[in-house]
């Protein structure tokens, strides 16, 4: 295969100088360089497959139109040491053939779970792909996460970004109608990185896309035990033992769900008997309003990532199926060494009719934001 590999850079530069009336000695210049690098690492299905670097001189994102993958985040300790945050493979064509828990992937048509594959739109019942048990989970057997987007990068003003699209025909995984959807992911001069998702359809479907990163953020030396977290969320979904919301929505309090006050993952995670598989509630009406919704901080490192969204929820999942995973850097993963915030609708909401709608209908847009904003506190 012969590799093909383009650049995008900009340069923005900023003088400092003395303002008092002295003979000035000495001029300093700082010069940052924002860098897009796309290289081609495989053919899949006859498609390219690429890897995307998005580059702001402070830390750097890789990306593939393969999934649609988030594949490494590298950010900067408190001590300026950059370092991966996302669990990983060491090399994008690795995601082709290898199995894995969805790393860094768009997750759709319908992210999260459906009951047992099947859900009712007007008056018809649809059967789904099954993946999970009985169950439906992200997308079918060859979801989002599988497919080759078509995808272009680009730069406007200091943001670095790719454009991806995906056409989903009609009857795909079992779902109705021809599905389109295209996905924003950025990075800005501040650290944050920027996904937006739109998708229309030619049929009345469902449509519930999001991100599955799992993040680390001590840089994957262990497990994220000793991660502090706080979530704005009041509410959540509980859950049945199929891992499939029952219908009720349970206030927090007095209940190891209850993080609107910071605390350590694993003081919660042994209250609540083994990990985290949950929807915490965001919103319970529709709103285009971002919201800060997460807050997540590394004490020995001093990484921070926060987390904002206009969506009505976030699947709080702790890694806990993780086990003996052959992960980037010779390292073997094991439970509870990430945590994934899978900011969307609520989960199985086409079977509960007290839960916010997926239905999507032609002349209708699905829109959908996320932002992880990282930082650095002593």
């Amino acid at each position: 295969m012969k590799k093909s590999i383009f650049y995008f850079s900009l340069f923005f530069g900023w003088v400092f100088a003395s303002c008092d009336s002295q003979p000035q000695k000495e001029t300093i210049t700082q010069e940052l360089e924002l860098m897009i690098k796309a290289e081609k690492v495989a053919e899949w299905q006859g498609k390219d497959v690429f890897r995307y670097t998005l580059d702001n001189g402070t830390m750097s994102v890789e990306l593939s139109n393969f999934g649609g993958l988030i594949s490494k985040i590298f950010v900067p300790d408190q001590d300026g040491n950059l370092e991966n945050v996302a669990l990983t493979f060491d090399s994008i064509p690795e995601f082709l053939t290898k199995p894995n828990p969805f790393f860094g992937a768009t997750a759709g048509r319908v992210a999260n779970r459906i009951a047992k594959g099947k859900f009712t739109l007007n008056g018809q019942t649809y059967t789904l792909a099954t993946n999970n048990g009985e169950n439906h989970l992200h997308g079918g057997v060859e979801g989002f996460n599988k497919k080759v987007w078509d995808a272009e990068p680009y730069t406007n003003d200091s943001i670095l970004g790719v454009k991806m699209t995906y056409r989903s025909p009609d009857g795909e995984e079992g779902y109705p109608g021809t599905l389109t959807s295209t996905q924003w992911i950025e990075l800005t001069p501040d650290n944050t990185i920027r996904i937006r998702f739109e998708a229309s359809t030619d049929q009345p479907t469902i449509v519930n896309l999001t991100n599955h990163t799992y993040f680390n953020l001590s840089g994957i030396k262990g497990d994220v035990l000793d991660h502090e977290f706080q979530f704005w969320a009041d509410y959540y979904t509980p859950v049945d033992e199929g891992l499939i919301p029952t219908g009720e929505i349970k206030d927090v309090t007095d209940t190891p769900f209850d993080f609107r006050k910071p605390n350590k993952l694993g003081d919660q995670i042994a209250a609540n008997g083994g990990g985290f598989d949950h929807n915490m509630i965001l919103k319970q009406e529709p709103s285009d309003e971002m919201k800060h919704f997460v807050r997540v901080k590394h004490p020995a490192s001093g990484r921070v990532m926060d987390m904002y969204s206009d969506n009505m929820g976030v699947q709080f999942y702790t890694g806990n199926f993780i086990e003996n995973f052959a992960g980037a850097d010779g390292k073997t993963y094991q439970k509870h060494w990430g945590f994934c915030l899978e900011f969307q609708n609520w989960p199985n909401a086409i079977n509960h009719e007290n839960f916010p709608s997926p239905i999507l209908n032609p002349g209708e847009k699905y829109e959908h934001r996320i932002e992880y904003r990282f930082s650095v506190e002593d």
